[in-house]
């Protein structure tokens, strides 16, 4: 029978102990603060104060809620788009391995390696020429196109794992390409749909730069955006500035702790491997 090491215990579980106050001291200090006034927070910063400022929560969400409204719909759609778009192209260089198409697949690889930011003037007057500039698609459109190699690359690596007899025996039963894809790859990778989807999510709902830019609006900007202008111009007010901050993460929140399943099982499985 195998003996516990009971020091090796006490010491992985005091490790454990302190990465968890690490990670959670900044969740702890954005609630702490959002239940204070100005004076609470300098007076006391680390610890809770009575009385408690719910009226914090009451401001924020009424100067943000509409933009997250905007922000749930791109970050959504863009996931979506991104995450259907990938699993075809990944498909297809998975499975035909036509003259060129290792080639083009390293060459599309590259653009990972290519910043964001670099392109944003030619990106801005694209936009603005396709007649989307103040428009949700001013984001979604490039938010889509570029994880499209990063995405692709992952699901690539997945579906050549595949056995080859299951797309054979699909396609002697008479079923086309898509219906393979949804028949056998969908199904099979929904651990790695999951990851993917929940990081997209959260890549586009702290996205900045480009609300920023391609946002005129202030009724149409996302969280990101709205929450600098919650600053206030001369007077910080921590309290409701916080507030938002934690209203802002509450979504994100409930969608990790239902995907969170799906999330762990999909990176074990390999989501992120290569």
């Amino acid at each position: 029978m195998k003996q516990i090491n009971y020091t090796a215990e006490i010491v992985k579980n005091i490790f454990i102990i302190i990465i968890l106050i690490f990670a959670f001291l900044g969740i702890y200090l954005m609630i702490n603060v959002s239940l204070k006034d100005n004076a609470q927070f300098s007076r006391s910063p680390w610890l809770l104060e009575a009385p408690f400022h719910w009226e914090n929560f009451i401001y924020a969400w009424q100067y943000i809620a509409p933009n997250i409204f905007n922000t749930v719909f791109v970050a959504f759609t863009t996931t979506i788009f991104s995450i259907v778009l990938a699993i075809i192209g990944a498909f297809f260089f998975a499975r035909f391995k036509t003259f060129g198409s290792e080639f083009l697949f390293y060459v599309f690889i590259i653009l990972m390696m290519y910043p964001g930011v670099a392109n944003m003037v030619p990106e801005f007057k694209l936009i603005s020429a396709l007649g989307l500039y103040n428009t949700f698609w001013a984001l979604i459109i490039p938010g889509v196109a570029g994880a499209q190699a990063m995405v692709i690359y992952i699901f690539r690596n997945f579906i050549e794992d595949i056995p080859h007899d299951l797309f054979d025996a699909a396609e002697v039963d008479g079923c086309s390409i898509l219906g393979q894809i949804w028949n056998i790859v969908v199904p099979m990778s929904l651990p790695i749909i999951g990851t993917l989807g929940i990081l997209r999510i959260i890549g586009e709902w702290n996205s900045f730069v480009g609300p920023l830019i391609f946002l005129r609006d202030s009724n149409r900007q996302l969280i990101s955006v709205a929450l600098l202008h919650l600053e206030g111009e001369y007077t910080k007010q921590w309290g409701q500035l916080m507030a938002g901050y934690t209203i802002a993460s509450i979504p994100l929140i409930i969608i990790f702790i239902f995907c969170m399943k799906l999330f762990v099982q999909g990176l074990s499985e390999g989501a992120i491997k290569g």
